[in-house]
């Protein structure tokens, strides 16, 4: 046993810093929790150059995504002021409706819409393969507004200079892995209309792959292990499951059952829409 008597404060307080770094080094290296419900990719393995915990700690912060350790818990939610807000504020509006009654409604607003005058996009993506049927890659990923994973298509804020083709092929290869050809992008569409002045469009893209490529012959909930590599940021955990489109609704119905799980509504508006177009009885469409 460590004689802390003999330490002086600054000496003792390093002591106890390089012991928190390490235990938490030795939680970070052990496996998942095998009570989930759910399979998710396995913890990267860690590679320490240095035993000491001073290094190790250095060492953690180097990384750009750390493995997955545990499932994702909220621990505290607290009241947030505008001021405060990074990403969004509220407003209150103050307005005249089709009667002439004066009335009042609150709303979310994001703070990062730059010159394209668009919030976001998303990759709605037909996989091309020689050989193979016609595919399209989905994202989960943990929300914390929901405490839940969310099945989506890839999405992400439009950067300040960015046109929304150049946002949908830069988040498209950070969080899949590929490279995109953008075919279409919709006009500009309402995100949430009753809460928010949030607003996006819907950039169709195409992956196109070689013979010996992966299209993701897996089980619902897995990860092929031979996609492309991610360009994640930091704290982004974003699984990928390649669907061929003749399972889109029914893989999304599947993965609405599951525990803890809610698949993202446009996505799963438009499967809806393509299964209503096949099973419709009411004519040709």
């Amino acid at each position: 046993m460590l004689n802390t008597g003999s330490l002086s404060r600054a000496t003792f307080k390093n002591f106890q810093h390089n012991r928190a770094c390490f235990m938490r080094q030795i939680l970070l290296l052990r496996p998942a929790f095998a009570s989930s419900r759910h399979t998710f990719a396995p913890p990267l393995p860690v590679r320490l150059i240095s035993r000491s915990p001073a290094a190790v700690c250095l060492q953690r912060r180097t990384f750009t995504m750390s493995p997955k350790t545990q499932e994702p818990a909220i621990t505290k939610i607290t009241e947030l002021s505008a001021s405060d807000a990074k990403w969004v504020t509220l407003k209150k509006i103050e307005y005249v409706d089709q009667v002439g009654k004066a009335r009042t409604w609150e709303a979310a607003t994001r703070k990062t819409r730059g010159k394209a005058g668009v919030d976001a996009v998303a990759m709605g993506n037909i996989l091309l393969h020689p050989s193979r049927p016609l595919s399209t890659l989905v994202v989960i990923q943990y929300r914390p507004p929901l405490d839940a994973f969310t099945v989506e298509w890839p999405a992400g804020l439009i950067d300040a200079e960015e046109t929304p083709e150049q946002a949908a092929v830069r988040e498209f290869k950070e969080e899949t892995g590929y490279e995109c050809k953008v075919v279409s992008v919709s006009p500009v569409q309402a995100a949430d209309p009753g809460m928010s002045d949030a607003n996006m469009v819907l950039a169709m893209v195409e992956v196109h792959l070689n013979e010996g490529d992966s299209v993701g012959d897996v089980n619902v909930g897995e990860e092929d292990k031979n996609l492309p590599v991610q360009r994640l940021d930091d704290g982004e955990h974003i699984q990928r499951v390649v669907i061929p489109l003749s399972e889109f609704y029914d893989r999304l119905v599947e993965y609405s059952k599951k525990e803890r799980m809610i698949v993202a509504a446009k996505l799963f508006h438009f499967a809806a829409g393509m299964h209503f177009a096949k099973t419709q009885t009411y004519g040709k469409v």
